[in-house]
């Protein structure tokens, strides 16, 4: 199935690109949250009439994630877990655990977009990331430590 992006979409392409996709994809997600319409002449004519629109749309929201990316990365995270030797933790750090420490902070982060590449399961600080836009992560640490007993 041939469309028009409308927005960027990771793996697949940029504002204005055509693209074929499976029926389903389009279907299920690309045409139901308006980030792809079908491509035929009408919304050719359409789509170059509001390129200008949905470019410097798509800038827009690209310079605040950047700003808000660099804003985030500033942030000192912290969470105080029970361990068994002092050292590894009972349970693990996981990206639910990421999503409340920064909703105590007040940025709303989907759970999807925090990048761990397994859950945390020692104390110490580790490295993770956050996706805010398709072209924008931020680089975050957390800081675990032991629960005093």
């Amino acid at each position: 199935m041939q469309l028009i992006l409308l927005e960027r979409v990771e793996g697949l392409g940029n504002v204005g690109s055509e693209v074929s996709v499976k029926p389903g994809y389009a279907r299920n997600y690309l045409l139901p949250t308006k980030k792809a319409v079908i491509a035929n002449d009408g919304n050719r004519r359409v789509f170059e009439r509001r390129r200008r629109m949905l470019e410097a749309r798509h800038q827009s929201e690209l310079e605040k994630a950047r700003s808000k990316a660099t804003e985030m990365e500033q942030l000192e995270l912290s969470v105080v877990v029970a361990t068994s030797d002092g050292q590894h933790l009972y349970g693990s750090v996981g990206e639910h655990d990421i999503v409340a420490l920064m909703a105590e902070k007040g940025y709303d982060v989907l759970r999807r977009d925090v990048l761990l590449e397994q859950h945390l399961k020692v104390v110490g600080e580790h490295e993770f990331q956050v996706r805010l836009h398709p072209d924008v992560v931020a680089n975050m640490r957390i800081r675990v430590e032991a629960e005093d007993m």
